[in-house]
């Protein structure tokens, strides 16, 4: 938590969580020529993310040879959490201000989780592919040869979910997985308990897609999901920021423990 203050105390550092909250997934060179780092030198902004980074407030996701850099609003709201019921006043307030914002924040381009799972990179990417992981923390399985280009089915609560553009996007073992998100069919609506309505605007939406990137971390694995490709005020965006963290967290108890949630 002292780290978050220290991170949060520089106004330079602020600026770049402005410009991140404002498009999220920036290089370092998009950053250093955007309004946050025009005054400051190419050293400092990497200086200034090294520190946003060691607080958790900026993770970072490698695509091709660029490193795209994602805000994270966790600490931040863990933080108002702790101190604004405790102290609310006046100091307290413009915390609350930024943890409003960030909550409320449309984030149109990507939603971001990260967590750090004691395991493996092989048995985390076991626990995304297979089946016989999948089912048990998530409830979904997936028939697919896990090739970039090849064609997804979902099975969920009883229903088959095909699609020609449900598609493996990235297929990297060990180090990172991506795919185009499931077509809401009405079957699928019904088994979720969704109504016509709210599945009718989930369809409308162009398809999403989800990464998966894994990274070693000493005797942990690093798990980065990025879910993006959504359209100003999404509906599904809302949805899957309450959604991600309980698949996430169901992963992580499965791996760490052999047993899924409740």
């Amino acid at each position: 938590m002292d780290e978050v203050f220290k991170a949060l105390a520089d106004p330079s550092r602020r600026r770049l969580l402005d410009s991140l909250y404002g498009r999220n997934g920036q290089t370092l060179r998009e950053l250093c020529t955007g309004p946050a780092g025009a005054a400051l030198t190419r050293q400092s902004v990497s200086k200034h993310l090294a520190v946003l980074e060691a607080a958790g407030l900026v993770t970072t996701v490698r695509r091709g040879r660029e490193k795209l850099h994602f805000l994270d609003a966790g600490p931040i709201n863990a933080l108002a959490d702790r101190w604004i019921h405790k102290y609310d006043r006046e100091r307290a307030h413009a915390l609350a201000d930024l943890k409003t914002a960030l909550e409320a924040s449309p984030m149109t381009d990507a939603y971001l989780y990260t967590t750090y799972i004691r395991t493996t990179p092989e048995k985390l990417w076991q626990a995304l592919t297979d089946p016989a992981f999948t089912h048990r923390y998530w409830g979904v399985s997936f028939t697919t040869d896990w090739r970039p280009g090849s064609p997804m089915t979902w099975e969920e609560n009883g229903n088959t979910i095909s699609d020609p553009a449900q598609t493996v996007l990235e297929a990297d073992p060990g180090r990172r997985l991506s795919y185009t998100w499931h077509t809401f069919t009405p079957q699928w609506a019904e088994a979720a308990g969704i109504g016509e309505e709210l599945r009718a605007r989930l369809a409308a939406e162009r398809r999403s897609k989800v990464t998966f990137d894994i990274e070693p971390a000493g005797e942990t694995v690093k798990l980065t999901v990025v879910h993006e490709d959504f359209e100003a005020d999404s509906t599904l965006r809302s949805m899957i920021s309450e959604g991600w963290p309980a698949i996430v967290a169901g992963l992580k108890t499965l791996l760490e423990t052999g047993e899924p949630l409740p």
